[in-house]
């Protein structure tokens, strides 16, 4: 063992922690590897005494007691080696971070997310409501209870990489991690599969759930629930189930965010005289009081007779557009009183019919430009 003191050797300082210290390990074994200096003894000698002194003061304990004893301390234990083993193990961590970590890739993994479209009508997703999907799913195997192996056996820890899914490449001075081609990076291997999941863990089948709707949910909106995704695998945890909420078109009423929007249709007369009417509502039916002389396209806003959001305080309302509808199928009687009230109306056009006197004006005025 070199006696030289090995923050020294590093050209650290006493009180440095373990990322410094393999930072100057790592610049002084690229310096002084025996593959980049063949023949060169001294280089060689600097290596090995940089490997020591890395050994040392990463590892807590002996740091402990070389702080108190220095080389006496740690003699016995620390040991030389050199070689391009140690230079492959400072580089271990850098490959280490990008293949998954030095004591290899975990193989319990969650399981997958799924996605499931459910149409509501506008009733449903206004009151809140239960309902029953049925979706596909990858589950544990029963048999094997998500093992793959056969009842009554277990799997084997992979004899190649001895458990840790990964198996470590030499290549010059260069130290790397890779996927176990032997076991796919599980960590072990199925000699004896399961006769029902032939080694996989997992079965397809369907399942029937149980979803509960909120009151005020809305198109797009999503319904989570947890661990009824598909299974995980090597015993992980089960993802997770979303039910997208789609509203199908209604006959009467069109939503807007917590508003509700109709169409109402009023006769000639009740536009012209004005009149009481009743509308349809998702509670029942409400009436409307229609002033004289209304014109198409009048909005009547019925307040609280919307729907109330999930993330809302209150109701919306409901907006009834007025349109004005033309009689059709006219018997003679209607037809002769029609043409009467036409013939009266013409003699003062402009006092029965503000709105086409102004747009005849506009007309005229833009011709004659």
């Amino acid at each position: 063992m070199s006696k030289r003191d090995f923050y020294e050797v590093l050209g650290v300082s006493r009180d440095a922690d373990e990322a410094a210290i393999k930072k100057a390990y790592r610049k002084l074994a690229m310096k002084h590897h025996p593959d980049r200096n063949e023949g060169n003894a001294k280089s060689e000698e600097l290596f090995k005494e940089a490997k020591q002194a890395y050994e040392v003061l990463t590892d807590p304990n002996k740091r402990a007691a070389y702080d108190q004893y220095g080389h006496a301390g740690v003699d016995a234990s620390s040991g030389g080696g050199g070689g391009a083993q140690g230079f492959g193990d400072a580089f271990g961590d850098i490959f280490g971070d990008i293949f998954g970590g030095r004591g290899g890739r975990s193989n319990v993994h969650r399981g997958s997310d799924l996605r499931y479209n459910l149409e509501i009508s506008l009733e449903q997703a206004a009151n809140g409501s239960e309902t029953k999907i049925r979706i596909p799913t990858m589950d544990a195997c029963d048999k094997c209870h998500g093992s793959g192996a056969k009842s009554g056996t277990s799997p084997k820890t992979c004899p190649t990489c001895n458990g840790h899914g990964q198996v470590r490449m030499q290549q010059g001075f260069f130290s790397i991690q890779q996927t176990c081609p032997k076991c796919q990076g599980n960590g072990k291997i199925i000699t004896d599969p399961c006769n029902v999941c032939h080694g996989a863990g997992r079965i397809k089948r369907h399942k029937t759930l149980t979803v509960k709707i909120p009151e005020g949910v809305d198109d797009g909106d999503r319904i989570r629930i947890s661990g009824e995704g598909e299974a995980g695998v090597n015993g992980g945890p089960s993802g997770d189930l979303y039910v997208v909420i789609h509203l199908s078109s209604h006959s009467v009423f069109q939503r807007d965010s917590d508003n509700l929007h109709c169409e109402i249709p009023i006769s000639y007369s009740v536009a012209a005289l004005g009149g009481v009417i009743e509308v349809p509502t998702l509670e029942g039916h409400a009436k409307i009081k229609i002033p004289s002389e209304t014109q198409t396209g009048k909005i009547f806003r019925l307040r609280g007779k919307g729907v109330k959001g999930v993330r809302s305080h209150r109701k919306g309302d409901l907006l009834c557009h007025v349109i004005i509808e033309t009689p059709v199928k006219l018997t003679a009687r209607q037809k002769e009183l029609l043409e009467e009230l036409e013939e009266i109306s013409q003699k003062d056009g402009s006092r029965h019919s503000p709105r086409a006197k102004s747009w005849m004006d506009k007309a005229r005025d833009f011709f004659s430009d």
